[in-house]
């Protein structure tokens, strides 16, 4: 369990998978797997293997907001279960990110 990443070819997409319990034990990976690249590139988040979201996890999709460039950030959550959906319903993070 964790997070995969993948860099498209021309280095504008970056998608990341997150398998498992996204909780602050990924912290340091989530924030290393994007830290060295440009900040406005697209995001992919992937979390259709996703079993678990708490606090600290919409706290890192924050600071990768804030890292991409908040209101011009391109990120993208993909496949959320209905408990993640849920969750960033609660927390209005459904409002902050493009969810597909």
């Amino acid at each position: 369990m964790g997070i995969t990443t993948q860099l498209s070819e021309e280095g504008g997409q970056l998608n990341i998978v997150i398998a498992g319990r996204f909780d602050f034990s990924l912290h340091a990976e989530f924030r290393d797997a994007y830290r060295n690249l440009p900040p406005d590139i697209k995001y992919v988040i992937d979390l259709s293997q996703t079993t678990f979201m708490d606090s600290s996890a919409m706290g890192m999709l924050l600071l990768l907001r804030e890292f991409a460039g908040e209101a011009s950030a391109d990120i993208c959550l993909l496949n959320c279960s209905p408990e993640v959906r849920k969750v960033l319903s609660i927390s209005n993070l459904d409002k902050m990110f493009n969810m597909a």
